[in-house]
């Protein structure tokens, strides 16, 4: 479930990509790139940019759910360990070897005399 949600915000990102580079800032759009004259006098200008303009926002609210749903999904850790690494849990696993018994010397180290 969660793959797929990951596929569809994909899909959605790469065609809200090709809306928004489908627009024409100077207000041409669509009409202006594909077909010159003849879109324009099939959809109009204003009614392609209005077009584009809705998909856009429709993409880029269907994108804002698709997050918000999938962060519903997944949810967050609890606990004070929030990580679910493998590593980390062979590492807490293992012990450490235990220190060398290493005799403590008798007397101190000598001080050298004041000058």
């Amino acid at each position: 479930m969660y793959v797929a949600l990951i596929v569809i915000v994909c899909i959605i990102a790469v065609l809200l990509t090709l809306a928004v580079l489908i627009q024409n800032s100077k207000g041409g759009g669509l009409s202006g790139e594909f077909g010159g004259a003849g879109a324009s006098q099939m959809f109009g200008v204003q009614k392609t940019t209005d077009l584009l303009e809705q998909i856009t926002w429709g993409l880029a609210a269907a994108m804002g759910v698709l997050v918000l749903v999938s962060h519903l999904i997944v949810g967050t850790p609890t606990g004070i360990n929030q990580t679910d690494s493998p590593n980390m849990d062979k590492a807490a696993s293992k012990t450490l070897p235990a220190p060398a018994n290493t005799p403590i010397p008798a007397k101190p180290a000598p001080v050298l005399p004041k000058k």
